[in-house]
């Protein structure tokens, strides 16, 4: 089919890649699922043929191809006729490998991403933790600076290629007191001391090793850390739009098979002397399926140009992830249905690709995360936009905010040029309707020295200089950024993501937000 995503030489790369995964991947599927595990010489193929870097530079050894590359790779991997190998192989690729490429050290470019490039290194990113999924920012793993050595004391769960990866990249706490703000991202050798691994026996994708991690005073280099510390959550951001839309396009794919087989045998398989494809009940929902999938697909790649055209693709890699998953769950309940027994049989694939498909729905975010991000954009006009290291200008402005300034420019709008001077209008723009039953003890402790607590109770707010009582959120950012916030010449969101404002509850942190009335507003 077409497409205005896709070019004749992406149309080539999938056909290659095709052929590599049906001829050298698939006939070994049976065999890597049951000894739950892929070989080495798979990721070793893997990287000769140039499928490991699919989106990092030349110079890295990658192939420096633009996201559509990638998302026909991804696409053709369900061939595999392996849920498991798409995911360690996503994993690997796309996942735990993102930040080591925006934020890495050359040094540990070196280390761990060229090989892993190469097929000569598997990587695992460890993020969950026992009691905390989605929640990120409730994360317990810490990690403490004692010389020139991180410390790492915590547990992981449900880590792809955990127990048989070369290393990992660690979401752990490097300022435990902080949220979401004190999170850093820190590379470590997975043959180093101080690491247990234990593998999960799961329902379905058995042929990736998914395993619990325990951290015992793992000492790892203080040049381990990735990018910032304290910015781990805001590459984490950035990495889950990318994550949700590899499981989206690798579930494009497991649901294009199923339906390809299921055809296969709906041809073949004869019941009261016609094939089963000739019966218009089970055409029909043939139809419906072929449909909601190509829907979905269109949605996938818009996502995928929203990235290319440097979106952030929040809203939309969540919708995708959302859809896809859900469809690709539904279609393979109802191909397995249509092979009537044998779907039930393991020497038919319906079998594997129902236990691998329900995983989808939970993975980078469960179904139910998905829809609260929507709804968040969608109802809260919650915005995003791409994390930037450079300070907002007045060319990059909302059109809102260029309004306010330009009103202000007018003497419509006195607007604050101290922090003293901001803090000073907070009560008088509270918005009652917005703080109707609740409370809140926000500190801000700005980098300068300058302290300030601010309380809403009742329906009243007061402020006071210094910082006073028990807190229910700490904000820490310098005074510039915050008056460009509260002025509409800064995004709360970019300010919250890129890391230039930490905040021990960021829920708590934005409502507070909407709770006032901007200046001008």
């Amino acid at each position: 089919m077409r497409s205005i995503y896709f070019s004749e030489q992406h149309e080539m790369f999938r056909q290659q890649v095709r052929k590599f995964v049906e001829t050298e991947i698939a006939p070994n599927a049976d065999e890597w699922e049951r000894n739950q595990r892929i070989p080495r010489s798979a990721w070793k193929r893997l990287g000769e043929e140039g499928l490991l870097g699919i989106l990092f530079p030349e110079e890295l050894g990658g192939g420096g191809a633009d996201i559509f590359y990638a998302l026909a790779f991804l696409e053709e991997l369900p061939r595999s006729r392996m849920g498991g190998f798409c995911a360690a192989v996503g994993v690997q690729q796309f996942i735990a490998t993102g930040a080591l490429h925006k934020r890495g050290s050359a040094a540990l470019k070196d280390q761990f991403l060229k090989p892993s490039i190469t097929g000569d290194k598997v990587g695992a990113i460890c993020i969950t933790e026992p009691d905390t999924g989605s929640d990120v920012a409730a994360i317990r793993t810490t990690a403490v600076r004692e010389g020139e050595s991180w410390v790492i004391n915590g547990a992981k769960t449900w880590i792809t290629n955990g127990v048989h990866g070369d290393f990992y990249v660690i979401a752990a706490k490097t300022a435990p007191d902080a949220g979401a703000g004190g999170i850093s991202l820190i590379a470590a050798d997975a043959s180093s001391p101080g690491i247990r691994t234990n593998k999960l026996r799961k329902m379905g994708w058995h042929s990736s090793d998914t395993g619990e991690l325990h951290f015992e005073d793992l000492k790892v280099p203080i040049s381990n850390l990735i990018g910032g510390e304290n910015r781990g959550f805001y590459y984490l951001m950035e990495t889950f739009a990318l994550e949700r839309l590899v499981s989206a396009a690798i579930a494009i794919g497991g649901s294009a098979v199923a339906l390809e087989e299921t055809l296969g045998y709906m041809a073949s398989r004869k019941a009261f002397g016609k094939p089963l494809s000739a019966f218009q009940a089970l055409r029909h929902r043939l139809a419906d399926l072929a449909t909601e999938l190509a829907a979905a697909r269109q949605l996938v790649y818009h996502t995928a140009w929203l990235v290319s055209e440097g979106q952030p693709a929040v809203r939309e890699s969540s919708m995708s992830k959302l859809l896809a998953t859900e469809l690709n769950k539904r279609i393979v309940d109802e191909c397995l249905q249509f092979y009537g027994g044998f779907g039930y049989s393991e020497e038919y694939p319906m079998a594997r690709f129902y236990r691998d498909a329900r995983v989808s729905t939970i993975v980078a975010g469960t179904s139910e995360i998905m829809r609260e991000i929507i709804a968040k954009t969608d109802i809260d006009g919650l915005a995003f936009s791409v994390p930037s290291e450079e300070p907002a200008s007045d060319a990059g402005e909302a059109p809102v905010s260029q309004q306010r300034r330009a009103r202000a420019a007018e003497g419509a709008v006195t607007v604050p040029a101290t922090i003293a001077e901001l803090f000073a209008t907070i009560p008088a723009r509270l918005r009652p309707e917005k703080v109707e039953g609740w409370s809140a003890r926000v500190h801000f402790d700005f980098r300068s020295g300058s302290k300030w607590t601010v309380v809403v109770e009742n329906g009243s707010c007061a402020v006071s200089e210094g910082l006073e009582g028990k807190p229910t959120c700490v904000v820490s950012t310098d005074e510039e950024t915050y008056l460009g916030i509260e002025t509409g010449r800064v995004r709360a969101e970019s300010a919250f993501f890129e890391g230039k404002v930490t905040v021990s509850n960021l829920n708590e942190m934005m409502r507070f937000l909407k709770a006032f009335r901007r200046i001008g507003g």
